[in-house]
């Protein structure tokens, strides 16, 4: 069956309902004309946006972010992008909170500033806060399944197990744990960090998770508007390779035509 609007395969996180199962980012394009042309390309909804490093109302004498994205076409979420301690983060979602008027943030606290991987402890730390705050947090992690679980009984809306550290476009470095982590949950697993081109976006889909976001691999595509475009293809096939369930691996070949019954 081919998955589309009609048929109700919509991405569900925290009540509201997505077409696209792709999430950019809005960092690291030439030109907030790049960045539009991207994102449209992209076909994407939810767009995130790094607070500490991005104009959206902040600062009136600088481009606005939101002149070229509308509040009213995406559901921008705010990140905590570049935060390494719990109360750097609260306050970066604390001033989301003013800047957009809605609760939905993403939560990282990284803890090496070369590896870019979260740290965990502090991570849940923050996290407790903010939802007994009234956030509703997607929360970046390591592809630890363990972990992933506790975030979800924590009360995350959902989890995001980075593919590979941010940036590098290693792809999906560990897809056992990243199934892993798909199967056992119960709220929505978006593959956060590392995707490097179109395959890993469609393995990322292939292998269960909800969803995949993304920004390097699309910003720093040497054509970045195709990319958006190719990364959009990319995740739809692998919604609907999953759906469809793949044939089972086998040791040996199997005949494409039975040879049970051949004329001769």
């Amino acid at each position: 069956m081919l998955v589309t609007k009609e048929t109700g395969d919509a991405l569900l996180i925290a009540g509201a309902r997505y077409q696209s199962r792709l999430l950019v980012g809005t960092g690291k394009y030439t030109s907030l004309e790049q960045t539009r042309r991207a994102l449209e390309a992209s076909g994407a909804e939810i767009v995130t946006v790094a607070i500490r490093r991005t104009n959206i109302g902040q600062d009136p004498s600088q481009p606005n972010l939101l002149d070229v994205l509308p509040p009213d076409r995406y559901t921008i979420l705010p990140n905590t992008a570049g935060c390494f301690d719990v109360e750097s983060a609260l306050r970066t979602c604390r001033l989301a909170r003013e800047l957009l008027g809605h609760e939905l943030v993403k939560l990282e606290v990284l803890g090496d500033p070369r590896t870019l991987f979260p740290a965990i402890p502090e991570t849940f730390t923050a996290a407790t806060t903010l939802i007994a705050e009234g956030f509703k947090v997607m929360v970046y992690t390591n592809d630890d399944p363990v972990m992933a679980k506790r975030f979800e009984e924590l009360g995350c809306v959902a989890v995001m197990p980075l593919a590979a550290p941010i940036g590098s476009g290693l792809g999906i470095r560990n897809p056992y744990n990243i199934r892993a982590i798909a199967e056992n949950a119960r709220v929505p697993i978006l593959v956060d960090a590392g995707v490097g081109t179109a395959s890993d976006a469609t393995v990322a889909l292939e292998l269960g998770c909800d969803g995949v976001l993304m920004n390097t691999a699309i910003a720093e595509a040497k054509n970045p508007v195709l990319m958006a475009s190719a990364m959009r293809k990319a995740v739809e096939a692998g919604r609907e390779a999953y759906l469809a369930g793949r044939m089972p691996r086998r040791a040996y070949a199997s005949a494409s035509s039975p040879i049970d019954g051949a004329f001769f």
